[in-house]
């Protein structure tokens, strides 16, 4: 059903990010949008960790709050600036962020972009797109940038760079787009990425390339990604741990290879049950689930599945949504039945 996962995660990693009671909320006419609610999760270096979860569960309030862009609670911690492999460096909170701190905020988090179609400027060239965050960090002289920009650009495999520095976004395929978003990412030595569902807007063949450059680019700079997608065979892939939301809650968090072979909450189990198997003679069982997401709009206090769980008791009902709890070393869990 997957392709095994070849990761492991490495013995006493260096934190590179750690999220305390993330919280993210908008005001509406209909009433307060609860999108993330109490996340906490943390990262070492060259570690990586797959959100994954229905549209609407919360997933990029999550990845914008750690990247600045939400005045929201998230702590990010790691490198000095310009050390690409974390450091010693001391916490930078996402949430109090100040508009004079985001440069060095950003020598040390990036974000790659879901579409390579959208994220970049189609008047500019692959070099100024690449070699403006150098800029802006006031990087090396302008020979030194199209030397780094043309390091880059080998690395993620766009070779030879000099055939691609002044080509425009429009002359590229998907693919090539998205190894330029990469690259720009990557070119002033972040110790933390999030990518945004990097492989979703490519075809098949492409995705694969993409994945292994960034396994091979965590691996050799000891990047720390926070990768969220919907696959899970991709996340599978591509993460040591995986973190299921719901609704704005995580739900369940463990290893990948754990996860998958032992879920513990019913809505991770309906999840791995709707993954499609390439098999037209299997059959399996409908996931028990029952209902339509809920709307994060003043939810009750109480468990944010419980509308749908089918193993929900009145215990669930007349109590607050479970806390996080470990019932195996490194698998967490929010359900008072699991």
């Amino acid at each position: 059903m997957f392709r095994p996962n070849p990761l492991t995660i490495k013995a006493n990693a260096e934190l590179v990010l750690e999220v305390i009671d993330l919280s993210v909320r908008y005001q509406t006419r209909q009433g307060e949008v609860q999108a993330v609610e109490g996340v906490s999760f943390e990262l070492g270096q060259g570690q990586s960790l797959g959100l994954v979860g229905e549209s609407g569960c919360g997933k990029t309030s999550v990845a914008n709050s750690l990247m600045g862009l939400l005045p929201e609670n998230a702590r990010l911690a790691g490198g000095q600036a310009g050390d690409a492999h974390g450091g010693s460096g001391q916490p930078v909170d996402a949430a109090a962020i100040r508009w004079g701190q985001l440069r060095a905020f950003r020598r040390q988090a990036q974000m790659i972009f879901q579409d390579p179609y959208e994220s970049m400027n189609p008047r500019r060239t692959i070099y100024d797109t690449i070699a403006e965050p150098l800029a802006v960090q006031g990087i090396g002289s302008l020979m030194d940038r199209v030397d780094r920009v043309t390091e880059i650009l080998t690395q993620v495999g766009l070779t030879p760079a000099s055939s691609f520095l002044f080509r425009h976004p429009h002359e590229l395929s998907g693919g090539q787009r998205q190894r330029v978003a990469i690259a720009r990412a990557l070119v002033i030595g972040p110790s933390f990425v999030v990518a945004d569902e990097p492989t979703s807007m490519l075809d098949v063949s492409s995705r694969t390339g993409i994945m292994l450059l960034m396994q091979e680019l965590a691996a050799r700079l000891g990047i720390a990604y926070l990768y969220i997608t919907h696959d899970l065979a991709v996340a599978r892939y591509m993460c040591h741990r995986i973190a299921v939301m719901y609704l704005g809650k995580i739900i369940e968090l463990a290893e990948t290879e754990e996860l998958l072979r032992n879920p513990l909450h019913p809505y991770t189990r309906a999840l791995l049950s709707a993954v499609p198997v390439p098999d037209p003679t299997y059959r399996r069982d409908r996931p028990d689930i029952r209902g339509d997401l809920t709307l994060p709009i003043d939810p009750p206090a109480r468990c944010r599945f419980y509308d749908r769980c089918p193993i929900g008791t009145d215990f669930c009902r007349d109590n607050p949504h479970p806390p996080m709890e470990e019932r195996a070393a490194g698998h967490w869990v929010a359900c008072y039945e699991a």
